[in-house]
């Protein structure tokens, strides 16, 4: 089962029965400690894990892949020639034409806080390209797969602050091309949708493409096209191969682009967690020297004995350094096993339902990367490692008759 006799003896002294309470005390103490910070670990990068592709899933559920407009700001007059240019890129799958507007929305009386992000879009290619009826409630009254001339479709937060219901009639305010006089429109709500992110569900409605380009006078432009690749991991990639194919005026953008700073914000703090965790596994660490050191006391015969038995300085040296790193690996290999367990736990029952008009997700979203686990057991086997090195070598200097005269 060894392959060495250092690994044996250092195997033995952790079986064998200690001397008093405290010894087997300290003994528990580093194996949970070490457990303890990994089981941490695993589950809260788990947790933050499942948070990030949450968001990214809901804010790909919103946005597209790429935005394609011009770089001064003007309309794609020409957008359906794009369109059919950006068929000849492999990686494209669909495009759809966008009008976005600024309006102000209300119903009897109760009128919306902020203002509101109107898009003007063809439903049935906004539906290919975002799978939006996905998100529409049940009682919506879309029919063919287009918004009528004076339909519009709420996001669920704005729906509620204005207490609007579907078939229910809106009053939309919107600016005037001709005079500093709002224009008004009385619009029917035809559908409610849920992305399940909160900027989005107050402040985005949609209207169809024809009405959008009515209302804010863009005589038959666009303000861009929304593009949608065969990955939305390349995206970046991708949005510069059309940057660069189309050049000027236009301007390609990733959603991984417009959404840097959020993403940027949650790796720092995956980071930050990581290590704030990682120290519960050094301070346990400190509890495995302790606990050598401790063993060394104990064992100050043996020691002599197997130094005249021939072990050299750095045999015995190493029988130590096992001892722990046998506790370490002990106390990591629990801590992964509790984490996965309860990691699974979570993710299959519901243990933590949560408020979601707060967190708009019912459960913890927790999602196991097999990276991250072993990015926790390489922790551990770092800390757990070094924390065997200083016993170790301070048993390498004691002397075999002294050992044998202490004790």
């Amino acid at each position: 089962m060894f392959n060495s006799a250092e690994l044996f003896i250092a195997y033995r002294y952790i079986k064998a029965r200690r001397k008093g309470f405290f010894a087997f005390l300290t003994t528990l103490i580093a194996i949970g400690g070490t457990t303890l910070g990994v089981c941490a670990l695993v589950i809260t990068l788990s947790v933050m894990t499942g948070f990030q592709q949450d968001i990214r899933t809901k804010i790909l559920g919103v946005q597209p892949h790429i935005y394609l407009t011009k770089v001064d700001g003007t309309l794609f007059d020409d957008y359906k020639q794009v369109s059919e240019d950006l068929k000849s890129f492999d990686f494209v799958h669909a495009s759809a034409p966008y009008i976005f507007g600024q309006s102000i929305i209300k119903k009897q009386g109760y009128t919306q806080g902020t203002g509101s992000l109107v898009k003007g879009i063809d439903f049935q290619n906004e539906n290919e390209l975002m799978g939006l009826s996905s998100k529409i409630k049940k009682d919506n009254i879309i029919k063919d797969n287009k918004i009528s001339e004076n339909g519009i479709i709420l996001g669920n937060e704005l729906a509620n602050s204005i207490h609007a219901q579907v078939g229910d009639y809106v009053i939309v305010m919107f600016p005037s091309q001709m005079s500093s006089v709002p224009k008004m429109k009385k619009m029917t709500v035809e559908g409610i949708f849920h992305s399940g992110m909160y900027d989005y569900d107050t402040t985005l409605s949609y209207v169809d493409l024809k009405t959008a380009d009515e209302m804010f006078s863009f005589d038959g432009g666009v303000s861009g096209l929304a593009v949608r690749t065969d990955s939305f991991d390349k995206a970046n990639t991708y949005a510069k191969d059309l940057q660069s194919a189309l050049g000027y005026p236009f301007k390609a953008r990733s959603w991984i682009d417009m959404n840097k700073n959020l993403f940027s914000a949650l790796k720092l703090e995956k980071l930050m967690m990581f290590i704030i965790l990682a120290l519960i596994i050094i301070v346990a660490s400190f509890n495995i020297i302790s606990n050598i050191l401790l063993l060394s006391v104990e064992k100050a015969k043996e020691i002599g004995i197997l130094s005249a038995m021939g072990f050299s300085k750095f045999s015995i040296s190493k029988i130590f350094f096992y001892e722990g790193f046998i506790v370490g690996m002990l106390g990591t290999v629990l801590g992964l096993a509790l984490g996965l367990f309860i990691s699974y736990a979570v993710k299959t029952f519901d243990i933590f339902k949560l408020p979601q008009g707060v967190y708009y997700v019912e459960r913890l979203p927790v999602v196991i990367i097999p990276t991250d686990i072993l990015l926790v057991a390489l922790c551990a086997f770092v800390i757990t490692v070094i924390s065997g090195l200083y016993p170790a070598y301070q048993v390498s200097k004691l002397e075999p008759l002294e050992a044998i005269r202490y004790n």
